[in-house]
């Protein structure tokens, strides 16, 4: 079977941008899950478990787990000096790494080093999410128009799910592949090998108990999943974990919708764009999928901050596209301009 690393260096063929630098810092993405898979799964022996005792740059308390796999995520990239800098859920502003080594690296990292990370302590699968772009200047310091891309930028998206097996997920622009952890032999080995999304699922995932808030085309929606039609295979089964990777796994292999959208109370929704939403956005695409803020696709949205909020609607192409739907039709007051 085909690792990790045999496959990058195999599709580097395919890749006009691709080079070693590029292989490289996939391979040290997959060297800092390996050792945050470690702690996730030794969490509750070795005293790992529960509050940090800060807060982030989200107001959220940090669990010891958040603040553990940033840092293992930080240090494999700078070590690895393919990347010029990170963005990061964890940390305020971007961080960079300025010194003879890193200066003429080629590459952004935005990510969400632990995705649902609330949910650790009762097992329920986390996972990190990661988007990856190229610098359009190089040899100088970096610059807001290095950081700040547009997601149609982006060189490669993925996620790290883990849960009862853990597994990487990536593409490139090549299609979606799935890589399980060995940890028999510490490889990451090809398992899911062009993965497509059905046109129609069968699955909605969305926190149902945010209902009184949700704008109206959501509420329509949600009753539309709800009806009886077994044409169109409803009423759909709802399944909701509450960590953005293992909802968008499940439905990524089965077929079904995610939807985290703009509330009364959160207008812009919860999700950070640059290292949740695009890169999940990313994989859909390749997978024949679609994902949206209810109203515009999520890869054309210009960000103006790192750590900027969308609504995310994300999943099987029809049913992003019936949700689209009702909320051109009832929710015109959430448009964004």
């Amino acid at each position: 079977m085909k690792t990790l690393v045999e496959f990058i260096y195999d599709q580097q063929e395919n890749l006009n941008y691709a080079t070693g630098e590029f292989s490289r810092l996939l391979n040290d993405i997959g060297i800092a899950a390996k050792i945050v898979n470690r702690d996730v799964n030794r969490a509750g022996l070795a005293g790992i478990l529960g509050f940090e005792g800060s807060v982030n740059v989200q107001g959220e308390n940090q669990k010891k787990l958040d603040v553990l796999a940033n840092n293992e995520f930080i240090k494999a990239l700078r070590n690895g000096k393919q990347c010029a800098a990170i963005i990061s859920e964890e940390n305020e502003d971007v961080v960079v790494f300025d010194d003879e080594t890193t200066r003429n690296a080629k590459y952004i990292v935005a990510l969400d080093p632990l995705d649902g990370s609330s949910n650790i302590e009762v097992n329920v699968p986390i996972g990190t999410i990661f988007a990856i772009y190229k610098r359009k200047s190089i040899g100088t310091t970096i610059t807001k128009e290095d950081i700040l891309q547009v997601g149609t930028e982006l060189v490669c998206g993925g996620y790290v799910i883990y849960g009862s097996s853990t597994m990487l997920v990536y593409t490139t622009g090549q299609g979606v592949n799935g890589f399980t952890y060995d940890p028999t032999c510490g490889l990451f080995v090809l398992s899911h090998e062009n993965i497509k999304i059905g046109e129609l699922g069968g699955i909605y995932s969305i926190n149902e108990a945010n209902y009184i808030y949700f704008p109206e085309g959501v509420k329509k929606y949600i009753k539309y999943c709800q009806e009886d039609d077994p044409e169109s295979r409803r009423p759909y089964t709802t399944r909701y974990i509450g960590s953005l990777v293992s909802d968008f796994h499940r439905n990524l292999l089965r077929g079904g919708i995610y939807i985290y959208p703009g509330t009364l109370k959160n207008p812009y929704g919860k999700l950070r764009l640059m290292y949740e939403c695009v890169p999940v956005a990313f994989l859909a695409e390749q997978a024949g999928g679609k994902a949206s803020d209810g109203f515009r696709r999520i890869l054309d949205i210009h960000p103006d901050d790192i750590h900027q909020r969308s609504p995310l609607f994300i999943g099987s192409k029809a049913m992003v596209e019936k949700a689209e739907e009702l909320m051109a039709a009832f929710s015109s007051d959430f448009v964004k301009e």
